[in-house]
């Protein structure tokens, strides 16, 4: 068949970004491929094709209405996981389009990267690593991964959505401890691309800003707190200080942030090109094997970034309406968890009746996976909302069922 002047094939794609991109991006065209064999699209490259899938996901439209810090009923104001994955997301592209990296597949990296996630944030995700310690605990990557490689749903011959290796591995290596049995597949002595690698710093950037900012609005934090830290005088120097000192809070918090998020991410960049100088990286090869992450802070920048860290975590995370609502998460998913896990199967011998509290579509996976691998998955699928709804459905008498 002739082609068609007007449409972009996924060849033509692959040979732009020969042209374009940099020597050490990592290609479309040189992809290990996908767990099962596919044939691609002809006018997506693979890595479009990933954040297609993870988009159209179940799991990631959950994420709008999990957690970030603040439980989603708190207000509508707050950021929730998908906020903080499209805030990810941009700041990651806006990155690699400046070091010439594959834009695509830095946004399928960002947009999967917090699928795994529980509701509560980070303490549901610590709670049911504590129920989980007998069978390998529970760390929301490994989750992530496993829900896009086993629990989505929705092709005939494979489980998950069959995602490229190289977006696989940017998922399971967002955290720098790649020494653990779910990276085995995945070169756990080599670095991730420069691609995996800004999605990275890209997230802790985006949310500390974003703390920072719904720390401010919640009234926990304020201005004056922040004037304590060490970033304070570089935030300040971009400011105008005439005009800042007449604005209205939100248009005080929104400056704040946004020159928050542009010293670190010009940093960001202007770092990877002295780290990319100093290590004459030229290829994909080398950013696997070099000693050092290319994608980090100075030294300087580091010191402030890790200050900051420490403000939010002393002022913030720490805040007794913080530790408020993560007790309630934690009480709710214990309770939930050991009330699954007692009736999740039941058996009448006598009749030869098996019955179990659990919904179908959460029992599917018995037999493949023990019941409380099973449990876990279920309970880290849900959303905020969800889950006090069910914890209301099974622990008030007045609740529909």
């Amino acid at each position: 068949m002739a082609q068609n002047q007007y449409l972009l094939t996924r060849h033509e794609l692959e040979e732009r970004e020969e042209e374009v991109l940099a020597s050490y991006a990592m290609k479309s065209s040189a992809t290990r491929g996908r767990r099962y064999v596919e044939e691609e699209h002809p006018f997506r490259s693979v890595y479009q094709r990933d954040r297609d899938r993870i988009i159209h996901s179940t799991a990631f439209r959950r994420l709008e209405y999990k957690t970030q810090v603040f439980v989603n009923l708190e207000g509508d104001y707050y950021r929730t996981r998908l906020t903080h994955t499209n805030e990810v997301a941009q700041l990651a592209r806006t990155v690699a389009r400046t070091l010439r990296l594959n834009e695509d597949l830095t946004e399928s990296v960002a947009l999967a990267h917090d699928i795994g996630h529980t509701p509560f944030g980070h303490s549901g995700e610590a709670v049911l690593d504590r129920l989980m310690k007998d069978e390998g605990g529970f760390e929301h990557n490994a989750q992530s991964l496993r829900v896009l490689d086993e629990l989505e749903q929705k092709y005939p011959d494979f489980n998950g959505v069959n995602l490229s290796w190289e977006t696989r591995e940017g998922i399971i290596k967002h955290s720098p401890d790649y020494d653990n049995p779910s990276c085995r597949d995945f070169e756990p002595g080599l670095k991730p691309t420069l691609e995996a690698q800004t999605v990275n710093v890209a997230d802790e950037i985006a949310y500390n800003s974003h703390d920072l900012d719904d720390g401010i609005t919640s009234g926990i934090l304020d201005i004056e707190m922040l004037k304590t830290t060490e970033i304070w005088g570089a935030i300040e120097e971009t400011l105008d200080r005439k005009k800042f000192d007449t604005l209205p809070l939100d248009m005080k918090k929104y400056n704040i942030c946004r020159a928050l998020i542009n010293l670190q991410i010009t940093n960001l960049m202007n770092t990877a090109a002295a780290n990319l100088e100093e290590h004459s990286i030229t290829s994909v090869d080398e950013v696997r094997g070099c000693k050092k992450l290319i994608m980090a802070f100075d030294e300087p920048m580091n010191r402030l970034h890790r200050d900051l860290k420490k403000f939010l975590f002393k002022n913030f995370y720490k805040h007794y309406k913080v530790i408020r609502m993560e007790y309630k998460a934690e009480k709710i998913i214990e309770d939930l968890f050991k009330v699954y896990e007692k009736r999740g199967v039941m058996e009448d011998k006598k009749r030869g009746v098996t019955s179990s509290i659990l919904p179908p579509e959460a029992r599917k996976r018995l037999g493949r996976d023990s019941l409380k691998r099973v449990i876990c998955d279920y309970i880290a699928s849900m959303t905020d909302r969800f889950i006090l709804d069910e914890y209301k459905k099974l622990f008030d008498p007045y609740e529909n069922v």
